[in-house]
């Protein structure tokens, strides 16, 4: 069992700047592919980017290229998603999200093992 606590949403203008944080607990976080997801209210849940285990394969929904980027510490157990030149349609809460299988088309359609309880974003025009 992995277990993800979200941290780091807020209030923020738009073109501001936020940095998630999601810290895991349980076995075998530095082989898990970890991710980030969203959600907007009356919305459905959305992919936002997905890192393997070592680092070296990221996706990015196009929404967020080029403005959010993922990172992970293995050795504290945490994932990282850095929000920048935020916008108001950015609103949502975001979850942080693990799979033992590797980042493919499951992160797209959402069909991973392990999330955390949200973090909620709010950008204000």
């Amino acid at each position: 069992q992995v277990q993800l606590v979200e941290s780091g949403g807020g209030l923020v203008q738009t073109g501001g700047s936020l940095r998630l944080s999601c810290l895991a607990s349980g076995r075998s976080f530095s082989r898990y592919t970890m991710g980030w997801f969203r959600q907007a209210p009356g919305e459905e849940r959305e992919f936002v980017a997905t890192m393997s285990w070592g680092g070296r394969t990221i996706y990015y929904a196009d929404s967020v290229q080029g403005r959010f980027t993922i990172s992970r510490d293995n050795s504290k157990n945490t994932v990282y998603l850095q929000l920048n030149d935020l916008k108001p349609e950015d609103t949502a809460a975001y979850y942080c999200a693990g799979d033992a299988a590797g980042p493919g088309s499951n992160w797209y359609r959402g069909r991973v093992a392990y999330w955390g309880q949200g973090t909620q974003v709010t950008v204000s025009s």
